[in-house]
């Protein structure tokens, strides 16, 4: 078993922790299984300052846990049908987090295919919802400590690659800022 990330890896700079997650791997412990799945895309969200932010409008019922402790789990409910996973960074008392975009299917396929009534392995995690619903994530994991053993992320292979920054996705404030990064060349990338 590889090592878990510290609480340390997350209590730094959004947009350094959402870039250094490329590589790690995303784990998964329920009773049906463990799933794991390369963490290939991601997008950092900051404060008050940030207009795509739910942290932007102050600390709302639903942001309030964005200046929580680093490394707990932002799970939230969207577009009345998707589940969409982030971490908590930055010291607490300062907003901040990194949506997990997209994974690279590592372990319990046939489980996660099974979730998602799904057999396309290329499209079967590539996306913030497909990977919420492939491992099993829903607000009953919003505020769990990812360092513990039902939902994790630990050390990767160490391999090198090239790291692609641009504009997030899906927001309508905020596009210039240059916040998503992902694996180029990675094929379960969102989109290129």
């Amino acid at each position: 078993m590889k090592k878990t990330l510290p609480k340390s890896f997350y209590r730094r700079d959004t947009k350094e922790v959402a870039i250094d997650l490329l590589g790690k791997i995303l784990v998964r412990r329920t009773q049906e299984g463990t799933v794991k799945g390369k963490i290939v895309e991601t997008e950092a969200y900051y404060g008050p300052d940030d207009p795509a932010s739910h942290a932007y409008k102050g600390m709302t019922k639903r942001a309030q846990i964005m200046w929580g402790s680093p490394g707990i789990a932002y799970v939230y409910f969207t577009y009345g049908m998707h589940y969409l996973l982030n971490v908590v960074t930055e010291e607490e008392g300062k907003a901040g987090a990194v949506l997990i975009r997209a994974v690279e299917p590592k372990e319990g396929i046939e489980l996660m295919k099974r979730r998602r009534n799904f057999c396309d392995l290329k499209n079967l995690t590539n996306g913030p919802a497909k990977l919420t619903q492939a491992f099993d994530i829903t607000t009953r994991e919003n505020g769990v400590d990812l360092t513990g053993r039902k939902l994790w992320i630990e050390e990767g292979s160490g391999e090198k690659f090239e790291v692609v920054s641009t504009s997030r996705i899906g927001i309508r404030a905020g596009k210039e800022a240059k916040l998503r990064f992902y694996i180029k060349g990675n094929e379960f990338v969102s989109k290129k």
